[in-house]
C-alpha cells in the first residue's frame, strides 16, 4: 500500500516567485525506509513540511494512506503522520522528558493508562527508559532528539519524517539516531523518509531519492545512486566516505565491483589483488 504520494506537487514561498517544489511526483510505500537527500535549497524541507501539513500545496495532491490532505482531514492525517525536525530544542514543550513524551498522546484525548503505555513504548524504543525523569535541557544533543523521536512515536504514526534531524549531532549522535530509527522501521514496521545531507546515512536506507531545483532528479537504490557519481556532484552533493575510497581505487587501476560496505570493499580489494 502507498504510505505517502505526491501528485504533481508544486509551492512557492511567494506569490508568483520561484517554485520551493515544481511538479513533484514520487510515492513512498508502506514500510520503507527512503532518504530523500539534495543541497541547501533543492526543497527537501518543503517536501517534509508540505507532507504534514504544516505548508499546502499550490497545484497538485498529497495523499497519506490514500487519503488526500486537505483541511478537513489534516487531524487524522497527522495522527498518521510525525515529523521530527532539525533542532530539538525548538521541539522540547516540557522540562521533563516524561511530560514531553506525553504531550502527543495528552493532545490526542487518550485515557491516562494508555498514556502510560505509551510513553514505556516510546522511551523504551529510543533507549531512554533511564532519563524518564531528567530535565531536557541537561541531557546532550543526541539524547534530546531520542527525546523528539520518542514524543513522535508516543502517537504511535505509520509515517515518521526526519527532517535533517541528524543535523546538528556530532558523528556519535547521528549513528545513534539512525540506528534507532533504522530498528523502528524494522520492528515497528514504520514507514521513514529520511531527510538529509549526509550521504553515510543513505547508506542505511532502502532508496534514495535525490532533489534538485524542487524536483526528483534521481532515485533508486543506494548502490544505483551511488553509481552516478558524475550526476552527484553535479548536484552539489558528495560521494559517502567509502564511495571516495572506490573511486580513488579505481583510479589506481583496481577493477573493484559497486560496493558500499567496508567488509565488502576489503573483499573485493583481497580478491583484486589475490
Amino acid at each position: 500500500m502507498n504510505a505517502l504520494e505526491f501528485r504533481g506537487v508544486s509551492f512557492s514561498y511567494e506569490e508568483n516567485g520561484p517554485l520551493a517544489v515544481d511538479d513533484l511526483n514520487f510515492t513512498v510505500q508502506e514500510g520503507d525506509f527512503v532518504a530523500v537527500l539534495g543541497h541547501n535549497g533543492s526543497g527537501k524541507s518543503t517536501l517534509a513540511r508540505l507532507s504534514g501539513g504544516l505548508l499546502t500545496a499550490d497545484k497538485g495532491e498529497i495523499a497519506c494512506f490514500s487519503n488526500v490532505l486537505s483541511d478537513k482531514n489534516l487531524y487524522d492525517i497527522r495522527k498518521n503522520l510525525g515529523i521530527v525536525f532539525q533542532n530539538p530544542d525548538s521541539q522540547a514543550v516540557a522540562s521533563l522528558v516524561e511530560d514531553d513524551v506525553a504531550f502527543g498522546p495528552e493532545n490526542l484525548g487518550l485515557p491516562r493508562d494508555e498514556i502510560g503505555r505509551r510513553i514505556d513504548f516510546a522511551l523504551r524504543a529510543t533507549g531512554m527508559e533511564d532519563f524518564r525523569g531528567a530535565m531536557i535541557s541537561r541531557l546532550s544533543g543526541g539524547q534530546k532528539q531520542r527525546v523528539a523521536i520518542a514524543g513522535v512515536l508516543a502517537m504511535k504514526p505509520k509515517i515518521m519524517i526526519l527532517d535533517e534531524a541528524t543535523a546538528m549531532l556530532d558523528p556519535k549522535g547521528r549513528r545513534e539516531i539512525v540506528e534507532v530509527v533504522k530498528e523502528l522501521n524494522k520492528r515497528e514496521g514504520i514507514t521513514v523518509v529520511m531527510i538529509t545531507h549526509f550521504m553515510e546515512e543513505a547508506l542505511q536506507t532502502d532508496r534514495a531519492l535525490v532533489m534538485n531545483r524542487g524536483s526528483i532528479a534521481m532515485q533508486g537504490s543506494p548502490e544505483e545512486i551511488f553509481e552516478r557519481h558524475e550526476e552527484l556532484l553535479s548536484f552539489g552533493l558528495a560521494l559517502p566516505r567509502i564511495g571516495v575510497i572506490l573511486k580513488k581505487l579505481r583510479e589506481g587501476g583496481m577493477e573493484l565491483h559497486e560496493v558500499l560496505g567496508a567488509d565488502a570493499l576489503a573483499k573485493e580489494i583481497v580478491s583484486c589483488v589475490s
